[in-house]
């Protein structure tokens, strides 16, 4: 009887509504209770805190339409490596996957998983990130971050099992996310006070910085655009992995059609949901206290006034949910960015490979290990930081392929085209331009050191590509 020697392969098992769930489960994490402090505290007024989330929300719709093209012309694992790789070339699709590897999806998994950590410790206090543990100079590890890390390995563990899994986790918490987010904006708007809320919205276009023991920084023009645009730090990472479907697109039912649409009613459903929550909070609560939420937890500040002391419980297990749920699609679709670049033979060889299940089993792990060493180190917070300048650097790229691709290969099948082409598309690089270059300004550090890590891909890159044999195909770093 003959061996089966017939490789796994990716499976065709996500739908339309598991890709919607992907999206708006991943997008939703801690960000959207949390980052409304800082960003009341730049632009010190009701009026601009809505604005930052409505900017926010037009730029990554308009992102997401512009994507639909890309993910229809090439419905692949790998999502926008694949698409830069084919817009470009591979050392600029290489850099992305690599900065995506070493900070941007491993750190977003990392301060998740803090995250609900921090959350836990409300219901069960031993989990407390003030609970240190270990201690050996400046080197301190609590329990909150232990069990960030014990998140990470299981919802890694139960992705290497299959697709299966990780989709019906993912749309189980997702779907009870959004059910737990509407009641929370519904009973907030049932517990509006209309002393504060007159307060928030008089003046509401009065920009300033709000600082912590009341005063106000007034702002020049220039130092206006820049408040802005450091407010759209916490606003553009509260809203990033809108595009973590793209990454699963070769197991996609029907790729062509469902990812774009995803993208599309994802972006949609969490936008509503991130403005309406901000303005409950401009409801219940007035501008310095949403300045001075102990530890910038906004939304148990709210849950608070709207529920009473049980609020915070309620707050604590809704976020516990949502960033279970954020961090199984943030898991789940990483790997196969890091899959595809395997097969291209600039990673790890090993990562290319799928088990028995059919899935990047190599990938998940050694993500769940870049993400863990991220917890301990602490600093994950700083990173992303410094990595949403080249996270928009990178998704203006892209979005600039589609205008490249238009001419370079305009024969290729385009079974869905970006809306509003070149408007739109042309209006997020505009925008995206401004915030990078305003960051640039008055946020240097930000651009600086997130520009190192990217830089430091290049010697990688070239390492990895130093073996070419006969046939032109890359040896892989193994």
């Amino acid at each position: 009887m003959l061996k089966d020697t017939t490789q796994p392969k990716l499976k065709h098992e996500l739908s339309l509504l598991d890709g919607t769930m992907l999206v708006s489960g991943s997008m939703i994490g801690s960000g959207i209770f949390i980052v409304s402090a800082d960003i009341t505290r730049n632009v010190g007024s009701a009026g601009w805190l809505i604005a930052v989330w409505l900017i926010t929300g037009f730029m990554t719709l308009t992102a997401a339409l512009s994507y639909g093209e890309l993910s229809a012309m090439f419905p692949k694992a790998g999502g926008q490596y694949v698409y830069l790789k084919e817009s470009y070339n591979k050392l600029i699709a290489f850099l992305y996957g690599w900065s995506f590897f070493a900070v941007i999806q491993t750190g977003t998994i990392a301060a998740v998983g803090v995250a609900f950590s921090k959350f836990t410790a409300y219901l069960i206090p031993a989990v407390s990130e003030d609970n240190i543990l270990f201690q050996s100079g400046s080197i301190k590890i609590s329990a909150a971050q232990l069990v960030s890390i014990v998140l990470i390995v299981l919802l890694t563990y139960i992705n290497t099992r299959g697709v299966k899994g990780g989709k019906l986790i993912q749309t189980t918490f997702t779907m009870t996310k959004l059910i737990s987010l509407f009641g929370l904006i519904g009973f907030g708007f049932l517990a509006f006070k209309g002393d504060i809320w007159t307060a928030n919205w008089t003046n509401a276009w009065d920009l300033h910085n709000l600082n912590k023991d009341g005063s106000v920084t007034a702002l020049t023009t220039g130092t206006a655009l820049g408040a802005i645009a450091a407010a759209m730090v916490g606003s553009i990472f509260s809203s990033d992995a809108w595009n973590s479907v793209t990454f699963v697109a070769g197991e996609m039912k029907n790729p062509k059609r469902d990812v774009a649409l995803s993208m599309m009613f994802g972006t949609i459903i969490v936008t509503i949901i991130y403005v309406l929550a901000n303005v409950v909070y401009t409801g219940v609560l007035s501008l310095h206290d949403i300045t001075i939420a102990d530890k910038d937890r906004v939304a148990v500040a709210a849950s608070h006034v709207i529920f009473g002391n049980v609020g915070t419980y309620i707050i604590a297990v809704m976020i516990m949910i949502s960033t279970f749920g954020c961090n199984n699609g943030l898991i789940l679709s990483g790997a196969r960015v890091y899959y595809t670049m395997a097969k291209d033979g600039v990673f790890f060889k090993k990562t290319g490979t799928l088990n028995k299940f059919g899935v990047p089993q190599f990938g998940l792990w050694i993500q769940a290990a870049v993400a863990s060493l991220l917890c301990l180190s602490g600093r994950y917070g700083d990173l992303l930081d410094m990595i949403s300048f080249v996270v928009v650097i990178f998704y203006m790229l892209t979005i600039a392929g589609i205008f490249i691709l238009r001419v370079k290969r305009p024969d290729v099948e385009r079974p869905y085209k970006a809306i509003g082409y070149p408007i739109l598309p042309a209006i997020y690089i505009i925008m995206g331009t401004a915030f990078c270059i305003l960051l640039c300004i008055y946020k240097w550090q930000y651009p600086i050191y997130g520009l190192v890590i990217v830089l430091i891909g290049i010697p990688l890159y070239y390492i990895s590509q130093r073996n070419v044999n006969n046939e032109d195909k890359p040896e892989v770093l193994s």
